[in-house]
């Protein structure tokens, strides 16, 4: 029996050849969709997922309350970790802090002769108690004896041999920032790719306080983001619990009126990758409504592909009407005829799932490109993938086959064989019509979506963020020594093409930013708001193009002495005019600090990226804190040729001054191009999974038209004789399409104008949902649609008549 049904199967696949193809290219299309978008899925949801304690473990996040709204930070002050301990003495194993270093110099090998800069998310000072809350696999050394000691470090495999090739790195010393020597006393496997601690250069927390921490160690009022606390609760203690015993651990060390606007929260490691307020050491976060609205969108995309198998059969019913009428005479049951047309469809779908294996292995590296994921861990020829992908084909085969089998096995054979089933089409045109409208919908929504990201991205570009971007050169600046900084400038006056240059702790619109408290003019107590620091020199205004709206700027300084504020801050005291506050004073950090003469106000200029609105600000010169340098360069002859030989020129300069570092630059626009990569990936992602449910609904469109012609073919020889034109038998079969895609219009503009909208409303910074977003995908869409009919249409309507009467 089952010899039959696959041999029958195969005959009718073969018979209708054409359209077995446009099913399969469909099914293989959607079902490579699904996969692939799976696998990213479950990258995304593993992050972390490997720890034993995950579920348990937990990041303390600072949360702060002004009149403004909230503010969250992922670090804690440095004594808080020796308080907790303290005060919780049943979590006093279970609690630790991770200290990450921004980037910074390593220097190893012979001699540390061989330098690397590495990149912010690969440093950090951990604790012994850092092993215990997180899993690592120990290739050498002891997890609670390695970094017990100061001067000690455990190395990833990788960073082992990029530091010491395939010499065994044990006992072996490093040398990070030029200030200390760090031996290696470990080894760990390298971390996941899906992890938000990242680290592979694990430093000792006992060299901390000699190395240099941001913050005093008994100071409660500094925070610097990168000392994170983490904790691991019992399973007797809830996260909820541990909050509310909190609260009075904030109102014992910290002082009444910071006490009333901080409180601690505990964020689940697990949920670290998809939170963006607060981010995290891996520098990539993903919300879960983008997950989820991949997976609804992988599961529409399947649809449309099953739609158009539900389409072709039931527009081929007719055609297999006289089999079936046969096979009941001949004794065959509904059941039997359901299994032999579920059968075809099986057949159909293990060739399509066959080929959405090659299509997704061969798109895998594209597609982790994209989404911005490691490509190897992408594993296709996983037990657990291997699972998905045969529930996925069978519930393709029952979903897409299902109701023409049952619209198939249905017929009566009487009216069967006499050939009057076409009495019973109508319900099957209204269900093809349908689904037609239905593949469109989606589509449309996939290019709103699109077209509106597309907006939103080209706001993002070309918005004006309150100075100049273009042709602005960053330098890291490392730790240095008295002159070195007048040294650098000095050579670099005389290069031609730099107009000018600015020191900084960083640029304009930085993530990385110091916020303090401040006493304005004098008053009993601090503000109940805080500012953003821009420590610089006098030439940050020139360099970045920052407007001055009122007074002067600050005279040069090595150490805080006058200050110049933004708008911002201006209104946020609800002074109305900029000149009001020339002259008035600030204390910043603190009541104790002496006052700083407000001197200038400067237009408001983006202190973060345009996710964020635009915070109060204070500019103010502090040497030690310069970190930055900007160079403002001069494009107007030479071009790229020009830069590029302007930069090798800059590099040389650095390095004599800073020998024993490596010179590292970037583009200030790139710089802030790399803000916006998580709207750039969702972008991408739009723009080719409209494409892909394009693509698939036109295969379904061409296949039904084409049936159509075949159907039609009496009828449009007969419109022929009567002196139709090629044009009007085109809108013959046209025109019902473009009523369908209209419709399909209508009930997609509200579903993406909801979606759409909701997505913008995380941004203070956003476009407007115009009305020419909806028309213009309604005009692609029928575009689309028409370039498909018309070739089928066309062909139709060139046919000659003669030929197309006598072949009836």
């Amino acid at each position: 029996m089952l010899k039959s049904y696959f041999s029958t199967a195969l005959r009718a696949l073969k018979r209708n050849w054409n359209y077995t193809v446009i099913n399969v290219v469909g099914l293989t299309f959607g079902l490579a969709c699904c996969l692939v978008l799976f696998l990213a899925i479950r990258y995304e949801l593993s992050y972390d997922r490997h720890h034993a304690n995950a579920d348990r473990t937990y990041r303390m996040i600072t949360y702060y309350r002004d009149s403004e709204g909230d503010d969250r930070n992922t670090g804690v002050p440095m004594p808080t970790l020796a308080a907790l301990r303290t005060d919780f003495p049943a979590l006093e194993h279970q609690l630790t802090m991770v200290y990450e270093l921004y980037g910074g110099l390593v220097k190893a090998g012979e001699n540390q002769s061989s330098k690397f800069l590495e990149d912010g998310g690969v440093m950090a000072f951990v604790e012994p108690a850092y092993f215990r809350l997180f899993d690592y696999q120990w290739k050498e050394g002891n997890p609670q004896t390695a970094i017990k000691n100061p001067n000690t470090v455990v190395l990833s495999g990788r960073m082992a041999r990029k530091y010491f090739g395939d010499a065994d790195p044990v006992g072996k010393s490093i040398r990070v920032e030029n200030k200390m020597d760090f031996v290696v006393t470990g080894v760990v496997a390298n971390p996941p790719a899906t992890t938000n601690l990242p680290f592979e250069v694990l430093l000792s927390f006992a060299s901390l306080k000699q190395f240099g921490a941001n913050g005093g160690w008994n100071d409660w009022k500094s925070n610097y983001s990168g000392a994170q606390l983490y904790m691991t609760l019992p399973p007797t203690l809830s996260a909820a619990q541990m909050e509310r015993s909190l609260v009075p651990f904030v109102q014992k060390y910290m002082s009444p009126e910071d006490a009333k606007q901080l409180q601690y929260e505990l964020q689940p490691l697990t949920n670290i990758h998809f939170d963006a307020r607060t981010g995290n050491s891996a520098n990539r976060t993903v919300s879960k409504r983008m997950i989820w609205a991949m997976a609804l969108i992988g599961v529409f995309i399947l649809i449309t592909a099953c739609v158009n198998f539900i389409n072709l059969a039931t527009a081929q019913a007719i055609r297999r009407a006289k089999e079936v009428g046969v096979r009941k005479v001949l004794g065959s049951s509904r059941a039997q005829l359901v299994r032999q047309f579920l059968g075809e469809t099986g057949l159909l779908t293990g060739l399509a799932v066959g080929m959405a294996f090659v299509l997704a292995h061969l798109s895998l590296p594209y597609v982790a490109e994209l989404l911005d994921i490691k490509a190897v861990a992408l594993v296709l020829l996983d037990p657990f993938v291997i699972g998905f992908v045969v529930l996925l084909a069978v519930l393709t085969t029952v979903l897409a086959g299902f109701y023409p089998a049952l619209v198939l096995s249905g017929y009566q054979p009487v009216l069967a064989l006499r050939g009057k089933i076409r009495m019973a089409g109508n319900s099957q045109l209204t269900l093809r019509r349908s689904l037609i409208v239905f593949q469109f919908a989606i589509s449309q929504i996939l290019i709103i979506g699109t077209v509106i990201a597309y907006s939103q991205m080209s706001y993002f570009r070309s918005a004006d963020v309150g100075y100049d971007k273009e042709a602005v050169l960053t330098v890291q600046i490392p730790e240095r020594k008295a002159g070195q900084l007048e040294a650098l400038k000095a050579k670099l006056t005389d290069l031609p093409n730099i107009r000018s240059m600015s020191y900084g702790l960083s640029i304009p619109s930085s993530d990385g930013n110091w916020w303090t408290s401040f006493t304005y003019n004098n008053a009993a107590k601090e503000a109940d708001f805080g500012v953003v620091m821009r420590c610089a020199d006098t030439a940050y205004l020139n360099t970045y193009g920052l407007k001055l709206i009122a007074g002067r700027m600050y005279h040069p300084a090595d150490t805080m002495r006058e200050v110049v504020v933004n708008e911002s801050f201006v209104k946020k005291l609800g002074i109305r005019q900029p000149q009001q506050i020339i002259g008035k004073y600030l204390a910043l950090g603190g009541t104790g600090n002496a006052n700083k003469q407000i001197v200038g106000v400067v237009k408001d200029f983006n202190t973060f990226s345009l996710h964020q609105k635009t915070n109060p600000s204070v500019l103010t010169t502090q040497r030690d804190a310069y970190h930055i340098l900007g160079i403002k360069l001069s494009t107007q002859q030479g071009g790229t040729v020009a830069i590029s030989r302007l930069i090798g020129e800059i590099e040389t300069a650095w390095n004599t001054v800073f020998p024993d570092f490596v010179f590292k630059y970037e583009f200030l626009d790139q710089t802030l191009a790399n803000f916006y990569k998580s709207e750039e990936r969702m972008y991408a992602l739009f723009r080719l999974l409209a494409g892909i449910a394009i693509f698939i609904g036109c295969l379904g469109l061409y296949g039904v038209v084409a049936f159509m012609a075949e159907s039609r073919t009496k009828e449009v020889g007969i419109r022929k004789v009567l002196g139709a034109s090629t044009g009007h038998i085109f809108g013959l079969f046209s025109i019902d399409f473009v009523r369908l895609v209209l419709i399909a219009l209508v009930i997609a503009s509200p579903i993406a104008w909801y979606v759409m909208d909701k997505w913008l409303a995380d941004f203070p910074y956003k476009i407007t949902i115009a009305w020419w977003m909806f028309a213009l995908a309604g005009l692609f869409a029928i575009g689309i649609a028409l370039l498909t009919v018309s070739f089928q249409s066309v062909k139709a309507a060139l046919m000659n008549p003669v030929k197309s009467l006598r072949s009836e």
